[in-house]
């Protein structure tokens, strides 16, 4: 099983894509230090000393947290296609090209957003979007052949 091409695609598509969103939160926690805010005071007497308790994120906190959230919110369904899809015996190119274009363009969506650069992060999520979309269309089109 572990040198079924599929599987390894997938698992290695699992563990990049858990690793960016990994990364995402960790930075949220980096930009969270830098301006020495929380938005909970038992942090401001615990966690971060001192840190000023604020009623909404600063801009650079917001930024990873949308990141964060957005690539949460596109990864999550399409791994779960992709495990039914790697279920289903596709082709081992077919699912190379699809998990290896998904990881790649939410890889390049992260770095887009978290640097604000247009118009590689819709350029990036559009990609990621068609990508799942067309894992929709195969795991119908084995289901219903």
């Amino acid at each position: 099983m572990a040198k079924d091409p599929v599987l390894v695609a997938y698992t290695l598509t699992v563990v990049v894509n858990t690793l960016n969103m990994t990364a995402l939160w960790l930075l949220s926690g980096v930009a969270r230090g830098g301006t020495r805010t929380t938005l909970n005071p038992e942090d401001a007497q615990t966690v971060l000393r001192g840190a000023a308790v604020v009623e909404a994120e600063p801009a650079p906190v917001a930024r990873v947290l949308r990141a964060h959230r957005n690539t949460f919110d596109n990864t999550i369904p399409f791994l779960l296609l992709a495990f039914v899809f790697a279920t289903m015996r596709p082709s081992a190119l077919e699912a190379q090209i699809l998990f290896g274009t998904f990881t790649a363009a939410r890889l390049v969506f992260s770095v887009a957003y978290l640097k604000g650069l247009q118009p590689w992060r819709s350029i990036s999520f559009a990609v990621g979007v068609l990508v799942t979309l067309a894992l929709v269309v195969e795991v119908l089109r084995l289901t219903f052949a």
